[in-house]
């Protein structure tokens, strides 16, 4: 899956920076340009749940009701799951629209596994 970009930069970016496996290899290249229009958005809402998730550990962190915590905890599940949704959006109605343009069947494959992981 395409990362989030800046205005008209056009690099594939990873939206996480360490190296790993996942039990296969696949290139992440395309052929097609990557564009988003809600780039800002993301970065608003991540920072929020970020924000939010430093709040929760605060809460473990001085003893309070498991009951609150579970609820709060429950806020930034449902704030990451939202922001992901955008991203999707954002990656179907240009990264994807734009690959099927192009017959990057390889950027298709890449969404399809990456909705796989993203709604387990």
């Amino acid at each position: 899956m395409c990362g989030m970009k800046k205005e008209n930069e056009h690099n594939h970016i990873h939206a996480h920076d360490h190296d790993h496996d996942h039990g296969h290899s696949h290139d992440h290249s395309h052929g097609h340009v990557h564009s988003h229009e809600h780039t800002k958005a993301v970065l608003n809402r991540l920072a929020k749940a970020s924000g939010h998730l430093q709040s929760v550990t605060k809460m473990i962190e001085n003893g309070r009701d498991c009951s609150e915590v579970l609820i709060q905890l429950s806020a930034v599940i449902s704030a990451l799951n939202n922001t992901g949704k955008l991203i999707l959006e954002d990656h179907i109605e240009h990264c994807i629209v734009d690959a099927v343009k192009d017959g990057d069947q390889a950027a298709i494959d890449d969404l399809k596994d990456a909705i796989d992981k993203f709604v387990k």
